[in-house]
């Protein structure tokens, strides 16, 4: 199997996981990437606030996404995007979270995937003083990219995953969450496509 996922980054309007207001995604294909996307996101209502603290951080405020698709538009869009594929994230958690937290405060279903978080899989492969993407992304050889631009930091958590997978001898997804410990999740439904009885 070769190595193939799309690494995915959410930045946040707010405290809530539902206040995605951008993001970023990174194809790749036999760990090379392939494609990219990024777009602003207007968060679903009551969730729409931009705290100072979050604007400070990514720089995106209220009137950057006035005319941005709602996330229940977007989300076709993410999904076409990311198709079949694992997801990969840094601080999986999080990203995961942002997905379900926006389909449930925008009333639509949350689609399955899988998904590895390449800040576990950083954790097992490099000896460094801190984990955080930038330090993680610099010891896996990608370097001065714009932190906290949920395009780019999604770029930094695919070269994570691809020079960790060369230095674990891994040739794919699986084999490398294996070799790493790390265990692969789910988000949304067990079985992609299924409706819950």
């Amino acid at each position: 199997m070769p190595l193939n996922f799309t690494a995915i980054d959410f930045e946040t309007a707010n405290n809530s996981a539902a206040s995605a207001c951008s993001v970023g995604m990174v194809k790749v294909r036999d760990g090379i990437v392939v494609d990219t996307a990024y777009w602003l996101i207007k968060p679903p209502l009551g969730h729409d606030a931009f705290l100072e603290w979050n604007v400070r951080i990514h720089g995106i405020m209220a009137v950057d996404v006035a005319d941005a698709l709602l996330w229940s538009e977007q989300l076709p869009d993410l999904t076409a995007f990311a198709e079949n594929d694992v997801l990969v994230a840094h601080n999986a958690g999080f990203d995961m979270g942002v997905i379900a937290a926006a389909c449930a405060a925008s009333y639509v279903p949350t689609p399955s995937y899988d998904y590895l978080c390449s800040l576990q899989v950083a954790r097992k492969t490099y000896h460094l003083d801190s984990y955080k993407l930038p330090i993680a992304a610099m010891a896996a050889g990608f370097e001065d990219f714009e932190h906290h631009n949920a395009a780019a930091d999604a770029a930094a958590c695919a070269a994570i995953i691809v020079h960790a997978a060369r230095r674990h001898g891994a040739s794919d997804i699986t084999e490398l969450a294996e070799a790493a410990g790390a265990r692969i999740k789910r988000v949304g439904s067990p079985e992609r496509g299924t409706v819950p009885a």
